[in-house]
């Protein structure tokens, strides 16, 4: 049947068709009143474009119709996961603030940059490292200010790509990291002391109050300075703590406040604590964030709620539902349908594989189970083989 929509006209005799009731699905059925041809008519862009929809809407909300069964639905709807989302294009003015963080899953590991409000650009990769991070950063002009948890890699790539972006230090993996130093009830005055001025950096509201905290830790160093210098001796029967090397004499007693005094010194250096209360960059009505919670919970939490949602999800299915939730995320959502092309739904037939040619054998073989005259395989006649 061709045609347009309104007026088809009969693809046997070329003669309009008129209405002639319906389907038992309900589509109309046209009849052709020359030669009697009845048939149908088909809208594959619309078909496939509805099938998207319904794809979509179950992905990100996890709500299918109620009339298909669930394997026909998958069965039905699985040239959508052909569909490449491709990330955002670049922000064509710098962002104010920037929060960088990577979220795992799987054996993959997803890198997100967020502005607080929309999802920015992400990447795959397989653990947060320099390069990885640098391909999110070559594409986006430097912003001013960079909230991040502090990973080798990612401070590395700021240097290099974003070299006039101030950093921010999250305040909740530095109260983690102090945590993971000194456990929740540790048995030292020094480490209970340092735990309440971790605690106290989520109360400051201001620069006054930041400078009176900067106090505060700089007469803890001078009050602790004797006894961070203890020294362990090794002995017949001293346990060598793990990092040690087996040829040192000595080492250092309490190593986790060590580590927690060369945190907060390099932090304290590099003008990465108090970066969102700087003066220069905001004021004090306006405060930038201190954390990566926005980012933790929003587009990470997102991303958790779907795979909890959709459970089993093949690798790269997880993949493609997790570049469509960030798309949703975007201040400019790319449209589903505007992405598909015709090898989505119409892939190319796989490629025979070719199987390796053997090589010609020369002579019998030497063993096998095939038939052979030589083996004495052939019909027998007489008595014990003998002929009379």
């Amino acid at each position: 049947m061709s045609g347009s929509r309104n007026s088809p006209s009969c693809g046997v005799c070329g003669r309009k068709l008129v209405k002639n009731g319906t389907t038992s699905a309900g589509r109309t059925r046209w009849r052709c009143k020359d030669c009697g041809a009845s048939s149908t008519q088909k809208r594959p862009d619309v078909t496939r474009k509805a099938e998207l929809t319904a794809f979509h809407t179950w992905l990100l909300h996890g709500r299918q119709p109620d009339h298909v069964i669930a394997r026909t639905f998958r069965r039905s709807r699985s040239w959508c996961w052909n569909i490449e989302v491709p990330p955002p294009p670049p922000l064509t003015e710098p962002a104010q603030v920037l929060m960088l963080d990577g979220t795992y899953f799987q054996s993959w590991c997803l890198l997100i940059a967020f502005d607080g409000t929309h999802v920015v650009d992400w990447q795959w990769c397989d653990r947060e490292k320099k390069i990885a991070w640098q391909q999110i950063l070559q594409r986006q002009p430097a912003p001013r200010i960079a909230v991040i948890d502090g990973g080798r890699g990612l401070l590395s790539a700021i240097s290099d790509d974003w070299p006039t972006t101030r950093v921010q230090r999250c305040y909740f993996h530095i109260f983690q990291t102090i945590r993971r130093h000194h456990t929740y009830n540790p048995r030292t005055d020094a480490a209970r002391q340092i735990i309440s001025l971790t605690t106290a950096l989520m109360n400051i509201r201001n620069a006054d109050q930041a400078v009176l905290w900067l106090q505060a830790y700089n007469d803890w160093e001078h009050e602790h300075d004797r006894f961070l210098r203890h020294r362990t001796y090794a002995r017949p029967h001293t346990v060598r703590p793990r990092g040690v090397a087996e040829a040192s004499t000595w080492w250092y007693t309490h190593r986790d406040l060590r580590r927690t005094r060369g945190l907060f010194r390099k932090l304290i250096a590099a003008e990465h604590l108090f970066t969102w209360i700087d003066p220069r960059l905001t004021d004090e009505d306006h405060p930038l964030p201190r954390t990566t919670s926005p980012l933790e919970g929003g587009p990470n939490k997102a991303l958790k709620d779907l795979f909890r949602t959709h459970r089993g999800f093949l690798t790269e299915h997880a993949r493609r539902a997790a570049e469509w939730k960030l798309n949703s995320l975007t201040a400019h959502p790319h449209d589903p349908w505007s992405l598909v092309r015709a090898e989505h739904y119409n892939p190319p037939p796989p490629r025979p594989k070719e199987t390796p040619l053997e090589d010609e054998q020369i002579g019998p073989a030497a063993y096998d189970t095939g038939f052979n005259w030589e083996d004495g395989n052939g019909i027998q006649h007489g008595w014990g083989g003998r002929n009379r």
